[in-house]
């Protein structure tokens, strides 16, 4: 999966845009000598036939002028929320979250900064500084020092969408503030691996275009509220480049969880994900076939403690599925609730196989 911050050096493709204005003057050059009588010797006279008439124009079905209004109308309603992010290693894009001047965005988006260059989307440039993060959800809220002239965004209840809902989404690809692609949702519930063992569990899946910049802005229903933060768009395994329509972006009722947490405590004490309470990492087998998630460490009272989990464990499956590595694990967890009682497949450190019952606990305290 590719991760949408803009590095700082882009360079606005100009070159294009000279060629396409040449073309155009030369083409005025040419017809202009045609006007003047600027013809080669011994060329005929030009026509004084009249030219025909112009075809009459066709109007737009009333159903297509009603889409175009209700997009315009989304985007009235949504863009003045939406924001551009500058940190020393990149751009991102963040939605105005409250009238305090709280900002929501990706976590990867404000990766190590703690202070911040913001533009507003009427131009005003803002500092801010950070608030919170809670990296396995991919969010995190900064403050402005001025919110005068921000407008906090509506957010939607993401457990309404249907998949063919129109989409637009909102952000500064490529450092282009205020820019807009659209889609549809093309599916929910989708459980994303962002890598580093971090992922992200019911996310939207959408054909709007997610590209470079995009990450931390809106994704907005025809009404213009924000059903989702568009944080990452998937990649081809066989050629790694980037796979067209399918972006992906964490639920409004994610963020609605998630976000008052960080503003009010700094941190996020309960996360709705369930969790072992583990550190591990992926594990083969002698003929080097992966085996399982090998337990490094085991939070003191957790819930795999509680279960008799030990480090130097390897966890073989959960709930009936495989984990064979940590992403897959972290996977599988993503499905679960906090507070249900699942079987724990393990292998001991002498080889020996045995299963056990964990409560499973919260991701945030877990």
């Amino acid at each position: 999966m590719d991760r949408m911050p803009e590095p700082r050096d882009h360079r606005a493709p100009t070159r294009q845009g000279r060629r396409r204005r040449w073309t155009v003057v030369g083409g005025v050059a040419v017809l202009a000598g045609l006007a003047a009588g600027l013809l080669a010797p011994g060329a005929p006279p030009p026509s004084t036939t009249s030219p025909p008439a112009s075809a009459a124009t066709v109007a737009p079905p009333s159903g297509a002028l009603a889409v175009q209004e209700a997009y315009i109308g989304a985007l009235r309603a949504a863009t003045p929320s939406v924001v551009e992010i500058a940190t020393t290693d990149g751009l991102g894009s963040g939605v105005v979250y409250d009238t305090k001047g709280d900002v929501v965005t990706n976590a990867h988006v404000v990766g190590s900064s703690t202070r911040f260059t913001v533009q507003l989307a009427n131009g005003r440039q803002v500092a801010a500084s950070l608030v919170g993060v809670f990296a396995p959800d991919d969010l995190a809220v900064i403050r402005l020092a001025n919110p005068a002239g921000t407008r906090p965004a509506t957010f939607a209840d993401s457990t309404k969408l249907r998949a063919g809902d129109l989409t637009l989404a909102i952000g500064s690809p490529l450092g282009l503030a205020g820019s807009v692609t659209d889609g549809i949702v093309s599916s929910t519930g989708r459980a994303v691996s962002e890598g580093n063992g971090v992922v992200l569990p019911d996310t939207i899946q959408t054909s709007a275009a997610i590209n470079p910049g995009n990450s931390g802005g809106a994704l907005v229903d025809l009404s213009g509220r924000v059903i989702g933060i568009p944080t990452l768009a998937a990649t081809s395994q066989s050629s790694g480049t980037q796979a067209a329509g399918i972006g992906f972006a964490i639920p409004s009722n994610t963020v609605r969880l998630i976000v008052p947490q960080l503003i009010g405590r700094g941190k996020v004490t309960s996360a709705g994900r369930a969790a072992l309470g583990i550190t591990g990492a992926g594990v083969t087998s002698s003929d080097g076939s992966p085996l399982g998630v090998y337990v490094s460490s085991v939070a003191p009272g957790g819930p795999a403690a509680k279960a008799g989990i030990v480090q130097g464990d390897v966890i073989v499956s959960v709930a009936g599925h495989p984990a064979t590595s940590f992403t897959e694990l972290a996977a599988v967890l993503a499905t679960l609730e906090p507070g249900a009682t699942v079987t724990v497949k393990l292998l001991a450190s002498t080889g020996a196989a045995r299963s056990v019952a964990v409560v499973l606990g919260d991701l945030a305290g877990a």
